[in-house]
Protein backbone atom coordinates (compact mmCIF):
# COMPACT_ATOMS: atom_id res chain seq x y z
CA UNK A 1 0.00 0.00 0.00
CA UNK A 2 1.27 3.47 -0.88
CA UNK A 3 1.62 6.06 1.88
CA UNK A 4 -1.50 8.17 2.47
CA UNK A 5 -1.85 11.50 0.71
CA UNK A 6 -1.62 14.48 3.04
CA UNK A 7 -3.51 17.59 2.03
CA UNK A 8 -4.91 20.76 3.53
CA UNK A 9 -8.63 20.46 4.25
CA UNK A 10 -11.10 23.04 2.91
CA UNK A 11 -14.68 23.95 3.78
CA UNK A 12 -15.77 21.47 1.08
CA UNK A 13 -14.41 18.75 3.41
CA UNK A 14 -16.67 19.71 6.33
CA UNK A 15 -19.01 16.70 6.08
CA UNK A 16 -16.06 14.32 5.68
CA UNK A 17 -14.19 15.85 8.64
CA UNK A 18 -17.28 15.72 10.87
CA UNK A 19 -17.92 12.09 9.90
CA UNK A 20 -14.39 10.82 10.42
CA UNK A 21 -14.12 12.82 13.64
CA UNK A 22 -17.23 11.09 15.02
CA UNK A 23 -16.23 7.66 13.75
CA UNK A 24 -12.64 7.89 14.98
CA UNK A 25 -13.70 9.20 18.40
CA UNK A 26 -16.18 6.33 18.80
CA UNK A 27 -13.68 3.77 17.46
CA UNK A 28 -10.95 4.93 19.85
CA UNK A 29 -12.83 6.11 22.94
CA UNK A 30 -16.47 5.06 22.56
CA UNK A 31 -16.16 2.05 24.84
CA UNK A 32 -15.30 4.36 27.75
CA UNK A 33 -18.66 6.13 27.91
CA UNK A 34 -22.29 5.29 28.55
CA UNK A 35 -24.39 5.48 25.37
CA UNK A 36 -26.27 8.53 26.66
CA UNK A 37 -23.00 10.42 27.19
CA UNK A 38 -21.86 9.68 23.65
CA UNK A 39 -25.29 10.67 22.33
CA UNK A 40 -24.96 14.02 24.11
CA UNK A 41 -21.34 14.68 23.11
CA UNK A 42 -21.00 13.61 19.48
CA UNK A 43 -23.56 15.93 17.78
CA UNK A 44 -22.02 19.03 19.35
CA UNK A 45 -18.37 18.00 19.01
CA UNK A 46 -18.69 17.01 15.35
CA UNK A 47 -21.43 19.36 14.20
CA UNK A 48 -21.36 19.94 10.44
CA UNK A 49 -21.77 23.73 10.59
CA UNK A 50 -19.22 24.11 13.41
CA UNK A 51 -16.78 21.99 11.38
CA UNK A 52 -17.38 24.13 8.30
CA UNK A 53 -16.85 27.33 10.32
CA UNK A 54 -13.60 25.91 11.72
CA UNK A 55 -12.40 25.12 8.20
CA UNK A 56 -13.26 28.66 7.05
CA UNK A 57 -11.57 30.32 10.04
CA UNK A 58 -8.35 31.96 8.83
CA UNK A 59 -6.79 31.49 12.28
CA UNK A 60 -7.17 27.69 12.12
CA UNK A 61 -5.95 25.00 9.74
CA UNK A 62 -6.85 21.36 9.17
CA UNK A 63 -5.26 18.54 7.21
CA UNK A 64 -6.55 15.22 5.90
CA UNK A 65 -4.67 11.98 5.34
CA UNK A 66 -6.29 9.90 2.58
CA UNK A 67 -5.52 6.74 0.69
CA UNK A 68 -4.98 6.90 -3.08
CA UNK A 69 -8.70 6.19 -3.48
CA UNK A 70 -9.70 9.09 -1.22
CA UNK A 71 -10.57 7.04 1.87
CA UNK A 72 -9.77 9.13 4.96
CA UNK A 73 -7.35 7.62 7.47
CA UNK A 74 -6.76 10.65 9.67
CA UNK A 75 -6.93 14.36 10.23
CA UNK A 76 -5.56 17.16 12.39
CA UNK A 77 -6.71 20.65 13.33
CA UNK A 78 -4.72 23.48 14.90
CA UNK A 79 -5.51 27.05 15.87
CA UNK A 80 -5.60 29.54 18.73
CA UNK A 81 -5.24 27.87 22.11
CA UNK A 82 -8.47 27.38 24.00
CA UNK A 83 -7.15 25.31 26.88
CA UNK A 84 -7.98 26.50 30.43
CA UNK A 85 -4.50 27.33 31.67
CA UNK A 86 -3.30 30.67 33.10
CA UNK A 87 -0.09 30.47 31.07
CA UNK A 88 -1.85 30.63 27.71
CA UNK A 89 -0.80 33.96 26.23
CA UNK A 90 -1.63 35.96 23.15
CA UNK A 91 -0.67 34.16 19.96
CA UNK A 92 -0.41 30.72 21.60
CA UNK A 93 -1.49 27.86 19.34
CA UNK A 94 -3.00 24.48 20.11
CA UNK A 95 -3.04 21.16 18.34
CA UNK A 96 -6.78 20.78 18.79
CA UNK A 97 -7.28 17.35 17.24
CA UNK A 98 -5.14 14.69 15.69
CA UNK A 99 -7.04 11.49 14.92
CA UNK A 100 -6.03 8.38 13.04
CA UNK A 101 -8.28 5.47 12.12
CA UNK A 102 -7.42 2.10 13.67
CA UNK A 103 -5.57 0.73 10.61
CA UNK A 104 -3.47 3.92 10.36
CA UNK A 105 -2.39 3.85 14.02
CA UNK A 106 1.13 2.56 14.41
CA UNK A 107 1.76 2.79 10.66
CA UNK A 108 4.10 5.79 10.93
CA UNK A 109 1.71 8.28 9.35
CA UNK A 110 0.84 10.06 12.61
CA UNK A 111 4.31 11.58 12.80
CA UNK A 112 4.02 12.87 9.26
CA UNK A 113 0.67 14.51 10.06
CA UNK A 114 2.02 15.92 13.33
CA UNK A 115 5.10 17.37 11.58
CA UNK A 116 2.92 19.08 8.96
CA UNK A 117 0.86 20.73 11.71
CA UNK A 118 4.00 21.79 13.59
CA UNK A 119 5.43 23.33 10.40
CA UNK A 120 2.24 25.36 9.95
CA UNK A 121 2.37 26.50 13.57
CA UNK A 122 6.06 27.44 13.30
CA UNK A 123 5.19 29.73 10.40
CA UNK A 124 2.78 31.57 12.72
CA UNK A 125 5.62 32.21 15.23
CA UNK A 126 3.63 31.38 18.39
CA UNK A 127 5.13 31.88 21.85
CA UNK A 128 3.99 28.39 22.91
CA UNK A 129 2.35 25.29 21.49
CA UNK A 130 -0.32 23.56 23.60
CA UNK A 131 -2.00 20.17 23.52
CA UNK A 132 -4.74 18.62 25.63
CA UNK A 133 -4.47 14.84 25.98
CA UNK A 134 -6.53 12.28 27.86
CA UNK A 135 -4.73 11.25 31.06
CA UNK A 136 -4.97 7.56 30.13
CA UNK A 137 -3.63 7.97 26.57
CA UNK A 138 -0.10 6.94 27.48
CA UNK A 139 1.02 6.35 23.90
CA UNK A 140 0.10 9.90 22.88
CA UNK A 141 1.79 11.28 26.00
CA UNK A 142 5.03 9.46 25.11
CA UNK A 143 4.77 10.69 21.51
CA UNK A 144 4.38 14.31 22.64
CA UNK A 145 7.12 14.04 25.27
CA UNK A 146 9.57 12.86 22.57
CA UNK A 147 8.70 16.05 20.70
CA UNK A 148 9.44 18.38 23.60
CA UNK A 149 6.06 18.76 25.29
CA UNK A 150 5.77 18.86 29.08
CA UNK A 151 2.75 18.47 31.33
CA UNK A 152 1.84 21.84 32.88
CA UNK A 153 -1.70 21.29 34.11
CA UNK A 154 -4.93 19.33 34.12
CA UNK A 155 -8.62 19.99 33.53
CA UNK A 156 -11.92 18.18 33.25
CA UNK A 157 -13.12 17.46 29.71
CA UNK A 158 -16.86 16.73 29.54
CA UNK A 159 -18.21 13.91 27.41
CA UNK A 160 -21.88 14.04 28.25
CA UNK A 161 -22.05 13.69 32.03
CA UNK A 162 -18.66 11.97 32.18
CA UNK A 163 -15.77 14.25 33.10
CA UNK A 164 -12.45 13.01 31.72
CA UNK A 165 -9.17 13.95 33.34
CA UNK A 166 -7.13 15.68 30.66
CA UNK A 167 -3.51 16.74 30.81
CA UNK A 168 -2.41 20.09 29.42
CA UNK A 169 0.93 19.91 27.63
CA UNK A 170 3.09 22.81 26.45
CA UNK A 171 6.21 23.15 24.37
CA UNK A 172 8.24 26.22 25.17
CA UNK A 173 9.79 27.83 23.30
CA UNK A 174 7.50 26.73 20.54
CA UNK A 175 10.33 25.87 18.08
Amino acid sequence: MNPPILRRATSADAALMARIGRETFVETFGHLYPAEDLAAYLPAAYDLEATRESLEDSLQASWLLETETGEPVGFATAGPCGLPHPGVGDGALELKRIYLTGPAQGAGVGGRLFDEVMDWMAAQAPPDIWIGVWSENLGAQRFYARRGFEKVGEYGFPVGKTLDREFILRRRPAF
